[in-house]
């Protein structure tokens, strides 16, 4: 196995539904610009409420992903 180099960086999804869902909308958006994504830790989970209610679903993930010097 070659040696490698790993970045990680940290975004926050949001879902109107579900932490699940809202972490899986920010691995989906990570995907679309960042190459090679090898893991998603999840670090917190949240809430955004309105006048008692549950508004949103918001989930921080640490994204790794095999870094080439181009990002």
């Amino acid at each position: 196995m070659s040696e490698s180099v790993y970045k990680i960086v940290e975004l926050v999804g949001t879902s109107s539904e579900s932490w699940e869902k809202a972490a899986a909308n920010a691995i989906s958006k990570a995907a679309g610009s960042l190459r090679e994504l090898r893991i998603a830790e999840v670090s917190a989970m949240d809430m955004h409420i309105n006048d008692g209610k549950i508004e949103s679903y918001r989930t921080k993930v640490k994204v790794s992903f095999k870094f080439d010097g181009h990002h």
